[in-house]
């Protein structure tokens, strides 16, 4: 699978400002730019990975959908379309690990 420029660069500064607890206002400005310059299937494709890292965060304990909701409505709301996607092992796991923490 051939990934574009636009959405390497899209998911490189995603990647980068979900690690970090806190942002620079122009980091944001970045990000929010490279991700308007992806076409419908780039979006698809990023909305799918950001589910799986979904996955991972509540493993740890941890949401990235709240951050994603304010850095993006639509994005956040493709995601959560993604999450529903996923196998539903993976699903159900993450619910059972998340109701034990609750």
């Amino acid at each position: 699978m051939a990934l574009s420029a636009p959405y390497r660069k899209a998911q490189q500064r995603l990647a980068a400002w979900l690690e970090r607890d806190r942002t620079a206002t122009r980091q944001v400005f970045d990000l929010r730019s490279a991700l308007a310059s992806l076409d419908a299937r780039d979006r698809h494709s990023l909305s799918r990975w950001l589910a799986w890292l979904a996955v991972a965060a509540r493993s740890r304990g941890e949401s990235i959908l709240g951050r994603i909701q304010r850095l993006d409505p639509t994005l956040a709301s493709s995601t959560r379309e993604a999450l529903k996607r996923l196998p539903i092992e993976v699903v159900g796991e993450m619910l059972r690990k998340h109701r034990k923490s609750a």
